[in-house]
């Protein structure tokens, strides 16, 4: 049985894939592009960079977690509006809100395919805060 797409977007973001950029393979295409506006820039990320990311981003967390507060699917599409929070190395016992994203994915043969992502740094603003808003998805 695949999974919905919903189901595939979720997975994603929620998964250990930073502890292991193996269970990636569950959720992306092989051949998946992600294009990426940060404040940093744009980024356009292939399987294998994100493979890479992923990894490094084991190094320094020793904890991810997401909180998807909009999880919308039409078709063949999902869009997807989160937060990460994180506990460091350095800062084992606090949990910080890290970065926002929204994202919209496309799949192909059942997996997530071309992404389109937005990302920008977490601040303390209550309004910010998704808690407030979180739906059921």
């Amino acid at each position: 049985m695949s999974q919905s797409a919903k189901d595939l977007v979720r997975g994603l973001y929620e998964s250990d894939f930073f502890n292991d950029s193996s269970v990636l393979k569950k959720f992306l295409h092989q051949d998946a592009e992600l294009y990426w506006n940060a404040s940093t820039g744009f980024s356009k990320m292939t399987y294998d960079d994100l493979a890479d990311m992923s990894s490094e981003m084991g190094k320094s967390f020793i904890s991810l977690r997401c909180s998807i507060s909009h999880l919308i699917s039409e078709d063949d599409k999902v869009s997807a509006r989160l937060t990460y929070y994180i506990k460091t190395v350095e800062n084992p016992d606090e949990e910080v809100g890290i970065i926002h994203f929204m994202a919209i994915w496309e799949l192909k043969d059942g997996l997530l395919y071309r992404g389109y992502q937005i990302s920008q740094p977490s601040d303390d603003d209550p309004q910010n805060n998704d808690a407030h808003i979180r739906i059921k998805s």
